[in-house]
């Protein structure tokens, strides 16, 4: 039933083979992988606006074209720059992989942290941005916000689980619906707002303070700041460069022209809009809300702005779930994370990195209680430490390689790594007391897990490790002194199954039994008694029932015939029942006993598995023959018969018979022997 579930919701499974028919173009990579950057345009004009109004009013409307105007600049310095990341390092990474091989692995450690901080954040931030898009547009889903934004995370974590080629054309139709819707309330805005046709703002502004002065550079570069949400995404190409279709380098490039070119129209659009309403942000309404509804009154239009901007806000998160599981899996290649990071899933994605993103950012929209205005002073210090480091890491490497046309690579290289480091100064001081703060600690926490894992990692390779050389030195004609135990609870069809292979492969072999009340192995010795075998049965009391206990003490004991050195085998008999559910039917001991033992030197655990099938049903029962029988009993005719105290020959006689055809009374004996099997495994 789960699998047929996970089938439904996840599509089939596919194979390796199949990864290049799962790359996206430019049309389908560009939403996929650029919807961050351009949702920010919904919210990064607002963020500007609330840092501007309360402080110099009406001033706001004339000093927000210029902020905007330097964010531009920025986004085109960082467009040149990644895509001279992405001709220098096709194989993905981005400015990771800058930083550690033109730095120091430290520094690459330090952008890697960054970014899925800034991933993270990307998808928190995104979702409770979209969920303030709905609930503008119904007040009464309100007070279900947080609840809504957390669906959404799990409905993205869904689309994303089915692969990338899926998951694009999922995600495309919104980006590109947003782009559009935008680019239509811009242009109807700014001709009725020409035409005269626009209604007079009704928001009262803030009065000037009489301190303007002295404020305004502080209010502008906290503004500069706040509004740099706007490039934030922009690295998500440069990190996801193998996962477009070849060549591979020429269309992740292409992306990043039409990245640019659709963030200047809408961001700018949308500065140069409010500009023109002088729209004041409210609580309850988004700015984006009110210049639709200023523009198209309360119809179709204003509906559709706000439907498409709420779904891009949402869908800006896939930029994340493209991002962050992309990244951590090359920083999992390299040591510095769980390898199982690098691990492609049922549908050839990153599934680890898509649930664990999910996951974090679910309990950021929970413990900020899905508040937009409380999670932006996180988000744009984590990737602008990281431009930073790129931009030094690439302004190096031209240096270093001299290669043609470097020294033009070079001067936007270090223009870029001035601007960055300037935002990330202005970002920490005008963002600290905000919550930028929590940033600066943990990165630097996530580094030095980073590096716990790595030593990690080194020293198992070291343990492992045999040189070459000492290969041909070998000794793998060593004989171990084997010693077999096999625990059991009684004797049935399991344990008899256990006891021969283990008397198969040595000869130093004991039954061992604890007893949890006096007496109450005098019914499995009497039995033992009764077997042709010369296994010794160990008994051994606990009055406190410790089984895995008095196992251990026993092994250690001078009472068991093994010496420093032997290796000793744990044979654990342990049958498989053949639905889920009625595993929790059964103690299942032998997997408490099996978790114990793994941690002792020289013990081996072994599982002889025995697969019963559910013989109490009586339908099933009738129709299967004796051979099948026989298979799902894992026991021979001769070892059937010798069981029921029949001729092998009669076994024989009917083994292509099926249950209900035999005749009686060997129908009935065989019957009554299948519900005995079935009592003593219970």
């Amino acid at each position: 039933m789960f699998r047929q579930i996970m089938r439904w919701l996840l599509g089939k499974r596919l194979a390796t083979h199949q990864l290049a028919e799962e790359r996206f173009s430019v049309l389908w990579g560009l939403p996929i992988l650029a919807s961050d950057a351009v949702s920010s345009v919904a919210y990064a004009v607002e963020e500007i606006l609330i840092i501007l109004v309360p402080a110099i009013g009406v001033l706001s409307f004339l000093w927000l074209p210029w902020v905007a105007g330097a964010i531009i600049v920025l986004l085109l310095i960082l467009t040149l720059s990644y895509r001279q990341t992405v001709e220098a390092y096709p194989g993905g990474g981005g400015a990771y992989i800058v930083a550690k091989e033109n730095l120091k692995p430290i520094y690459g450690l330090i952008v890697g942290a960054s970014l899925l901080v800034d991933y993270t954040l990307t998808v928190a931030v995104s979702i409770t941005a979209g969920t303030a898009a709905i609930t503008s547009a119904l007040p009464s889903l309100f007070p279900y916000h947080v609840g809504i934004a957390v669906t959404i995370i799990i409905l993205m974590v869904l689309g994303n689980l089915r692969g990338l080629r899926e998951s694009s054309r999922i995600f495309s139709i919104p980006t590109y619906a947003f782009i559009f819707t935008t680019i239509a309330l811009i242009v109807v805005g700014i001709y009725k707002h020409s035409a005269g046709l626009a209604p007079v703002p009704a928001e009262p502004m803030v009065e000037i303070g009489t301190s303007l002065q002295a404020v305004l550079l502080v209010v502008l570069l906290r503004a500069f700041s706040s509004g740099c949400a706007a490039v934030t995404g922009v690295e998500a190409i440069s990190d996801a460069v193998p996962s477009f279709r070849e060549p591979a380098v020429r269309n992740a490039k292409s992306t990043y022209v039409l990245l640019a070119a659709a963030i200047i129209i809408t961001f700018g659009g949308i500065a140069y809009l409010a500009k023109l309403y002088q729209v004041v942000p409210v609580e309850g309404q988004t700015v984006m809300a009110q210049l639709a509804h200023q523009v198209f009154g309360q119809g179709f239009m204003f509906y559709l702005v706000q439907a498409t901007t709420a779904v891009i806000l949402g869908m800006a998160a896939n930029t994340a779930f493209a991002g962050f599981p992309t990244l951590l899996s090359i920083i999992a290649q390299d040591g510095y994370v769980p390898r199982q990071f690098a691990m492609r899933g049922h549908r050839l994605s990153f599934s680890n990195g898509i649930v664990f993103l999910a996951v974090m950012a679910a309990l950021l929209v929970i413990i900020f209680e899905g508040d937009t205005h409380l999670l932006i002073p996180l988000y744009a210090l984590g990737v602008f430490t990281s431009f930073t480091l790129a931009q030094i890491g690439l302004l190096v490497r031209w240096f270093r390689l001299k290669v043609p046309g470097w020294h033009y690579k070079a001067f936007i290289n270090g223009l870029g790594a001035v601007i960055t480091l300037t935002t990330v100064i202005i970002v920490t001081v005008t963002k600290f007391s905000h919550g930028a703060w929590i940033v600066l600690v943990v990165v630097p926490i996530l580094v030095l897990l980073m590096l716990r894992i790595r030593l990690h990692y080194s020293s198992v390779a070291k343990q492992l490790d045999v040189p070459n050389e000492a290969l041909p030195k070998v000794n793998l004609k060593y004989q171990f002194e084997h010693h077999i135990i096999v625990p059991l609870d009684s004797i049935n069809a399991m344990v008899l199954k256990a006891l021969r292979y283990a008397r198969g492969i040595s000869k130093n072999v004991v039954a061992f039994h604890v007893e949890i009340k006096e007496g109450g192995a005098d019914k499995l010795k009497r039995k033992w008694e009764q077997l042709d075998t010369d296994i010794p049965l160990v008994v051994k009391f606990s009055q406190y029932r410790e089984i895995v206990e008095t196992l251990t003490e026993y092994i250690r004991s001078e009472e068991h015939s093994s010496r420093p050195g032997d290796m000793i085998t744990v044979l654990l008999p342990q049958f498989f029942v053949s639905h889920w559910w009625q595993a929790a039917l059964h103690n299942n001991t032998s997997l408490f006993i099996a978790n114990a033992m793994f941690h002792k030197r020289n013990v081996v655990v072994s599982v002889v598995p025995f697969y019963l099938e559910d013989l109490l049903t009586r339908r099933e029962l009738e129709n299967l023959n004796i051979r099948e029988l026989l298979t799902k009993l894992g026991v021979t005719a001769a070892e059937l018969a010798f069981e029921m105290r029949i001729e092998k020959e009669r076994i024989l006689e009917v083994i292509h018979l099926k249950l209900k055809d035999v005749p009686d009374p060997l129908r009935t004996k065989i019957i009554a022997y299948l519900l005995q099997v079935k009592e003593n495994l219970g």
